[in-house]
Formats: C-alpha cells, sequence, structure tokens
C-alpha cells in the first residue's frame, strides 16, 4: 500500500514510519513548513530568538534524515500563509475576545489532513499516516469511521482529533495507537534511528516558551495592528465591585490564580471574562464549578448512528462522558443538540473552570474509549 506520512522530526511520526515500512508500505513522507522561525516573534527578554518546535531547520533536517535512513522520499510542503490564516490568527482573535483557545484542533482537522489528503490524492497514495496516539476503526455493519483513544491514556491525543470527519477518517493511519511511548521510542531504536532519544515538547509549537500574551503582542506589533493589544482594566469580585486592576484580558483565563495582585483574605481565581467590558471577574473557588456549558461548531464523528438518544421537536439529547480540556478527566454528562451545528451539555456534577475557547469532546458513556464528537464552548452556566 502507497502511504503519506506527516514527519515532524520527532520520534512519534519517526517511529509511525518505520512500522509501516517494517509491515513492507511504499512510503512517501512530508514535513510541513507551518512557521517561519524567522520572523523573530518568539524571542526572550534580550530579544534573541527562542528555540523553535515548529518547523526548525533542525527539525526538516532531521525528518528528510530519517525519510533517508528508512529509505523513502521525502518532501517539504510550504505552508506557512495557510497556517497563519487558519490557526495562528484564530488563535490571536480568540485571546482577544477573552477566550483560551486550542489550536492543536484546528490545525489539525483544517489544514494538517487536509493538506496530507491532497498531497496523497495527487501521489495516488491510498491512505495517510500520522504519529498520533489514537486509533481509527471501520463499523463493517453501518459503514461508518469510528475514532478510538489510544491505549496509552497517558499519551492519547483523541482530544485533538474530534474534529475529523468521515472522508479524513476513511484515509486515515495511526501506527502508535496501541502503543505507548516507550514502545515508540524504542521501535526507532531498533531502526537505528538516532531520533529515539529527542525530547519532546509540551507547548504549542508556534509558542514555544509558553508565553501566549507576549506572543500576542509581538504578532499584532509584527503585522502592524498594535492598536488590538488590549489595554488595562478593572478587576471585579462577583458582586460588581472593583478589587483591582488587570494588565490586558489576553494575559488571563479563566481558573487561573496566580497574577492578579490582589489581596485577598481568601485565595481569588479568574472565573468569567467580560471582553465587552474589558473587565475580569474573581471569586472563591467555589466560584469555578458550573454545571452547564454551551457549544458551537458541533460534530458528531458518525452522526446519531448508535447513539441512545431521545428525542424532541429539533433538539436531540444523548449521554456521554464529556471531557472540557486536554488533561480533564471526562465526566457523565447529557449532551443536548440544538439543530446542526449547535449543543448544551449539563453535567451530572458542576466541573471546575469551564472555559470558552477551549473545546468539549464526547466519549462513549460505557467505555469512555470511543470518540463520539465535540464542539467548541462559547460560555458556561449553573
Amino acid at each position: 500500500m502507497r502511504i503519506a506520512v506527516a514527519m515532524s522530526g520527532g520520534v512519534d511520526s519517526s517511529a509511525a514510519a518505520a512500522l509501516l515500512k517494517e509491515a513492507g508500505h511504499d512510503l512517501v513522507g512530508f514535513t510541513m513548513q507551518l512557521w517561519d522561525p524567522r520572523r523573530n516573534i518568539n524571542v526572550d527578554e534580550n530579544g534573541e530568538p527562542l528555540p523553535s518546535r515548529c518547523c526548525s531547520l533542525d527539525d526538516v533536517a532531521d525528518a528528510r534524515r530519517v525519510a533517508g535512513k528508512l529509505g523513502f522520499p521525502f518532501y517539504v510542503l510550504n505552508l506557512e500563509s495557510e497556517f497563519e490564516k487558519a490557526v495562528v490568527e484564530p488563535f490571536v482573535n480568540s485571546y482577544l475576545q477573552g477566550e483560551t483557545p486550542i489550536p492543536c484542533v484546528a490545525c489539525n482537522s483544517r489544514l494538517k489532513f487536509d493538506a496530507l489528503d491532497k498531497m496523497a490524492d495527487s501521489l495516488e497514495c491510498e491512505k495517510v499516516a500520522t504519529g498520533h496516539y489514537a486509533r481509527v476503526f471501520r463499523n463493517e455493519v453501518t459503514g461508518k469511521f469510528r475514532l478510538l483513544r489510544g491505549k496509552d491514556l497517558s499519551k492519547d491525543q483523541s482530544y485533538f482529533l474530534w474534529e475529523l470527519g468521515q472522508s479524513q477518517l476513511s484515509r486515515a493511519i495511526f501506527p502508535l495507537g496501541e502503543l505507548t511511548k516507550p514502545q515508540a521510542r524504542e521501535i526507532a531504536r531498533r531502526n537505528g534511528l538516532w531520533i529515539a532519544e529527542k525530547a519532546e515538547s509540551q507547548e504549542i509549537c508556534f509558542v514555544p516558551d509558553g508565553d501566549y500574551s507576549g506572543f500576542i503582542d509581538r504578532y499584532l506589533k509584527s503585522v502592524g495592528e498594535d492598536g488590538k493589544i488590549p489595554e488595562s482594566g478593572e478587576i471585579v469580585d462577583t458582586s460588581g465591585k472593583v478589587i483591582g486592576e488587570h494588565s490586558g484580558i489576553h494575559r488571563y483565563t479563566v481558573g487561573q490564580r496566580r497574577g492578579l495582585g490582589v489581596a485577598s483574605a481568601k485565595p481569588l481565581y479568574v472565573v468569567q471574562i467580560e471582553r465587552a467590558k474589558n473587565r475580569i471577574i474573581a471569586g472563591e473557588a467555589e466560584e469555578l464549578l458550573k454545571k452547564r456549558a454551551v457549544l458551537k461548531g458541533l460534530n458528531l464523528i458518525a452522526g446519531f448512528e448508535d447513539l441512545k438518544t431521545s428525542v424532541g421537536g429539533s433538539q436531540i439529547e444523548f449521554r456521554a462522558k464529556v471531557r472540557i480540556r486536554y488533561r480533564h478527566e471526562p465526566a457523565p454528562a447529557s449532551v443536548v443538540t440544538i439543530g446542526n451545528s449547535k449543543a448544551e451539555v449539563i453535567f451530572d456534577q458542576p466541573q471546575r473552570a469551564i472555559t470558552a475557547g477551549q473545546a468539549a469532546v464526547f466519549y462513549d458513556e460505557e467505555t469512555g474509549d470511543e470518540v463520539l464528537g465535540g464542539g467548541w464552548i462559547v460560555g458556561s452556566g449553573d
């Protein structure tokens, strides 16, 4: 089988390629050039460029060397313009609206898999492969493709793939879905790949130091939009009393405690960000607990097939375990869809820090293994 393989220059994609090569497949490797580190947006306090974990020359060179070692052709796709429009600009604008975005979802569903599918078509590849820790299978009865969590739950990346559709999943292969990270490193070692010991990044790839607000400030200046940088404003308690001043809403996220600069007898947290009033609402820990999440951009991977639903008018309700951020333990809830693109999640028990801009991802209630779909959080309530 001829397979297009996405290669980042890291352990996971290299191990995935090695596994497919061992299985006798005909491979074509691709690295996606997404961000130009020479723009000098990511710099330290002295103005020196930070080491990049996104499309650095070293990463591209590593991917090329792995392809050479394993014996298959390799290409670099320049997607910098598409990445900026589809991922970076929405990321910046989301923070400016008082949200906390998660760009990896959009990058996967709206850029990486789309680009891989197009390259696969042009080179007559039957499948596309990545190093994600997730699994995909086809239900022989319904003909629908289903997405499952990776076997190694500590590395599971299914949360970032909930926007994938049937067409994308029908071509996707995740060779590491049944494996652990140590096993992936061992596969790289047995294939003589020095990449086996390479460290992995835990941050958003185009913000290597994790300083999101600093990146936003520098990015807006670099594109001549300094006027969009949020000004300082009030921090108020839940009764509306002014208790401090913030330095720009893009520097805060729901659930944050550090950096408020407000004296209080009890610890205070960001419980809400009001973009229209340019203010932060702070409260005690229990005020972060909410039972409802309002969603937009609903995607149900296999439609409503096999879901135990109840129908009433234009609303359809089903049960699921719902994850509201990557490291959140999926919690039992009812999901009520509103039309084709909106939904409301009602949790059995209140959840901490339901945050606009994050994704709510639905998992099968009984096993917690299958990803049913998800949506983008736009609000929360009691």
